[in-house]
């Protein structure tokens, strides 16, 4: 499928430079893998790893002042967004709006893995539990 979103010439280069930096260690114990912070590498954007194997368990509540987007990379997850409840296993993506308190828990058998993507150059969060 060709795509044609824009006009390249809408959109020229801002003058950052191509960046490679080590978000996380896919061998690491614990739960949290790693963390790169968006303007590390000039984004606007900045990734967490996060996974564990036990059911039940995951990060405590907490909330930004930014949208935060989960990735489920393996295993299935229960986030706790406001009121509502969503399940969501790999390959499914959930969104955690600006302002709203959330939370997930692995509720698998296996080990739950995701890529946690902040919509901020630099992670900010309040931790409600």
């Amino acid at each position: 499928m060709v795509r044609r979103d824009f006009d390249p010439a809408t959109a020229p280069p801002d003058g950052r430079p191509p960046a490679k930096e080590i978000a996380f260690d896919p061998a690491g114990a614990g739960p949290w893998r790693g963390s790169l912070a968006g303007e590390t590498i000039g984004s606007g954007i900045t990734i967490l790893a996060y996974g564990n194997e036990a059911p039940g368990e995951g990060p405590r509540l907490h909330v930004h002042p930014y949208d935060e987007t989960f990735i489920v990379l393996s295993g299935r997850a229960r986030f706790f967004v406001g009121d509502e409840v969503i399940d969501a296993g790999a390959g499914e993506v959930v969104l955690g709006p600006a302002g709203i308190p959330h939370r997930f828990e692995n509720i698998g058998s296996g080990r739950l893995q995701t890529i946690d993507i902040h919509h901020s150059p630099r992670w900010i969060q309040t931790d409600l539990e």
